[in-house]
């Protein structure tokens, strides 16, 4: 992996091909991987099925979004930082456009009552969204964890840890997080001390080295550092997928700063569903609430930055990344804490439904979602759907 490939594929290509999944890639990473695989190594033979491979399972052991990363990572391999940076911000900037658009519409001051109660619709599916996410990921970390008891033993506790941060101490969940990682890596790869060197060492590319991102001040009160502070956290420490860091989006954006409403947030946690390309563009919505559009674009440009550092910086040493012992003991660990987040955020999500007619949604998008395992996109519409029929029928959506 750690050589480049040659430039068989012009900037232009990268660019029209790259914006056309980052405008039609509706339902998340599962829609992009197979996207992107498609056009890289079924269509046009760029990328070998094994490269393929191995560029998801290693953007999936990197913070952020993961199928933003190897959107980037497919395209640094056929024409390098040029080629990265083009399909990169290709594969963005289509579904930031129209979430932008949808921001302005949703959180008006006084939108129209269709559109009122297709917000509190969509919001009361998000819930069984999150729930739905969990679940999906529990299988594979659970095997990860192997089968020796004492392993899955942890990875339960792991579990209801994440979880419970997420449901009770939202601004905190990273520390658990970076805490139940480092206790994995801890057990299953104890650290040698060498000679000359002290015991609180840390090597670079070990778990240890993230604590200096928490040393970081919580930013000003207020205004575009704690903007940017803001959207950093999301792109940068989100372990598993854009759920994990909503408690502490949530938090903040509600009841730190107050840019926007409980039943606001959970419309812009919709809307990151529901748009093209990655779910991470929730934290546009948020930025649009904080200061405009131009609070929207300094969101998503904070946000979406270290996953271009971290491919930028770090391709050609993917392999390494994937064969160090200490990263994969930190993520068998960190990964069920994550889990265990994105199913404790059900909670806050939940309490921030208003009114009593939204559980029934809520119900509906359940069963669709946990019990039928059918897809998010039709799930949030029909939810939509049903919030502008209450609405028009005289349901309360103030």
């Amino acid at each position: 992996m750690a050589a480049q490939a040659p430039e068989r594929v012009t900037l232009a290509t990268i660019a029209r091909e790259w914006g056309r999944i980052g405008a039609i890639g509706f339902g998340g990473p599962p829609a992009h991987i197979a996207l992107l695989r498609q056009l890289c190594v079924d269509r046009r033979g760029w990328l070998s099925a094994a490269e393929f491979e191995d560029g998801v399972a290693t953007t999936n052991m990197l913070p952020g979004p993961a199928s933003t990363q190897l959107a980037i990572f497919c395209a640094w391999r056929l024409r390098g930082p040029a080629g990265a940076l083009i399909g990169g911000a290709c594969f963005i900037v289509p579904g930031l456009i129209v979430i932008l658009a949808l921001s302005a519409v949703f959180l008006a001051a006084r939108p129209p009552l269709w559109i009122s109660g297709a917000a509190l619709g969509a919001d009361a599916a998000v819930p069984a969204v999150a729930l739905s996410a969990a679940l999906g990921l529990s299988p594979a970390s659970w095997a990860r964890a192997g089968p020796e008891r004492p392993a899955r033993a942890r990875w339960v506790g792991y579990l209801l840890a994440g979880g419970a941060a997420a449901a009770l101490i939202g601004p905190f969940l990273v520390l658990v997080l970076i805490a139940c990682g480092l206790l994995e890596a801890l057990l299953r790869t104890p650290p040698r001390i060498r000679p000359g060197r002290r015991a609180g060492g840390t090597q670079a590319g070990q778990p240890g080295m993230l604590l200096p991102l928490l040393a970081a001040p919580a930013a000003a009160a207020g205004g575009l550092l704690s903007l940017a502070w803001f959207a950093f956290k999301v792109g940068a420490l989100s372990y598993g997928g854009g759920f994990v860091i909503i408690p502490l989006m949530q938090h903040d954006a509600v009841h730190t700063y107050h840019w926007m409403t409980s039943a606001q947030f959970l419309s812009a946690v919709a809307l990151g569903q529901v748009t093209p390309g990655p779910v991470v563009q929730t934290v546009a919505v948020v930025g649009y609430a904080a200061a405009g559009i131009g609070g929207g674009l300094l969101a998503a440009l904070v946000a979406f930055a270290p996953s271009f550092v971290f491919v930028l910086a770090g391709g050609s040493r993917f392999d390494a990344l994937r064969s160090n012992a200490s990263v994969q003991a930190f993520l068998t660990g960190a990964g069920p804490a994550a889990i265990g987040a994105i199913a404790g955020a059900t909670i806050p999500l939940g309490l921030a439904l208003s009114h009593l007619w939204q559980v029934g949604v809520l119900a509906v998008a359940a069963a669709w979602l946990v019990g039928l395992r059918r897809g998010v996109v039709t799930a949030i519409a029909v939810a939509a759907a049903l919030g502008v029929i209450a609405a028009l029928s005289g349901a309360p959506v103030g």
